[in-house]
């Protein structure tokens, strides 16, 4: 008697901490912004209202996303990189400016940041590209051309948002170094990478500023903001002040909702509830990588190592930040930060690999 085919499901693990996260990221972001909200806009719920309507639209889109075989992407995987180059552009000539960088584009009364979609798109396209080329991406000339054909995105991004330019160029190393089974050659491209990135430091006098402001915060005008977040953290204690209670939140830490809203976790959760979250985007880590080995082709393998590489570099580089072990990027904690463009391609990436899971065996 033959048995039934069985029936694929989603990673149940990975879903739920995709719930939880959205769900904590929502709770935090009203403790946070409500200060912020009040003074601004005379709404507490003003940055929650507008971070809920973005998480609605995504969880949409992400559940959409894992219904679809995610082979369909791959004719869309060049247009959808070209659009990030073109966006990219757009942004540089058209772009909306907020706090000195020009990093969003204006579609009526909806902001839209490109970088964001960047990322996704990055994502796909060097998957397309190494699958298509695995047979050859042992040779030195195939490596580099892959390296070399997400430059200019690298290079457009990077011109108004550094940080994110740094996630996409790692997710791109990432990718090739799975993909690859000689690992000696990226001793120079690792070299060639610290090259790029001085060059790039040295372009900018501003950039060079960070580093001296990373190293004696308390000596620039600058440094107020890291100083804050580091009052805030080490406030915070074991088990903190409690949900709602954070003092730095009140107009002392600029932006609190932002880039550093981890040090407003550690206020108020202390050192348990910011070790809890870790955990949280460790475990979403851990799925990808279980996903990505058990992937049933090299495509599938690629876009759940690409998910997991952006998730890991954008989750250490905030916390990083925010404890001044780096200079300050102005990069986002996913999920918990504010921020509707990110939240939203957070999601349709999560859709992606929730879509690769059902076919794991």
């Amino acid at each position: 008697m033959k048995r039934p085919a069985k029936k694929h499901t989603y990673d149940d693990t990975l879903l739920v901490t995709v719930l939880i996260l959205v769900l904590v990221g929502l709770i935090l972001l009203t403790s946070t912004s409500a200060y912020n909200g009040r003074v601004k806009f005379h709404d507490s719920y003003y940055y929650l209202k507008k971070q809920g309507l973005a998480t609605v639209l995504g969880m949409a889109g992400m559940l959409w996303i894992a219904r679809i075989d995610y082979h369909r992407w791959i004719p869309l995987a060049v247009p959808g990189y070209l659009a990030a180059i073109g966006l990219s552009i757009a942004v540089m000539a058209f772009g909306k400016e907020y706090n000195g960088s020009k990093r969003w584009l204006s579609l009526g009364p909806f902001s839209f940041q490109p970088s964001e979609f960047a990322k996704v798109a990055v994502i796909l396209f060097l998957a397309w590209l190494i699958n298509r080329n695995v047979k050859k991406i042992s040779k030195l000339r195939m490596m580099s051309g892959m390296m070399l054909s997400i430059l200019p995105v690298v290079g457009l991004v990077g011109a108004s948002n550094l940080s994110t330019a740094i996630i996409i160029l790692g997710i791109a190393v990432t990718l090739i170094f799975v993909a690859s089974p000689r690992y000696a050659q990226f001793i120079w491209m690792a070299v060639s990478g610290v090259g790029f990135l001085g060059i790039f430091l040295a372009l900018e006098s501003y950039r060079l500023e960070r580093l001296a402001i990373w190293r004696n915060p308390e000596k620039y005008e600058k440094g107020y903001q890291t100083l804050q977040g580091l009052y805030a953290i080490g406030s915070g204690g074991l088990f903190g002040r409690g949900l709602g209670n954070s003092v730095q939140k009140l107009g002392f830490l600029p932006e609190a909702q932002n880039d550093m809203i981890f040090s407003i976790v550690c206020e108020e959760l202390g050192l348990v509830g910011a070790g809890t979250i870790i955990v949280l985007f460790l475990i979403l880590i851990w799925r990808f990588f279980v996903i990505a080995t058990h992937a049933p082709d090299l495509f599938g393998a690629l876009i759940a190592a690409g998910a997991m590489a952006h998730m890991m570099i954008q989750v250490i580089l905030n916390i990083a930040v925010v404890t001044n072990s780096i200079p300050n990027t102005g990069i986002t904690l996913p999920f918990i930060s504010y921020g509707g463009t990110s939240v939203v391609f957070l999601l349709l990436e999560m859709g992606l690999v929730l879509s690769i899971s059902r076919l794991v065996q």
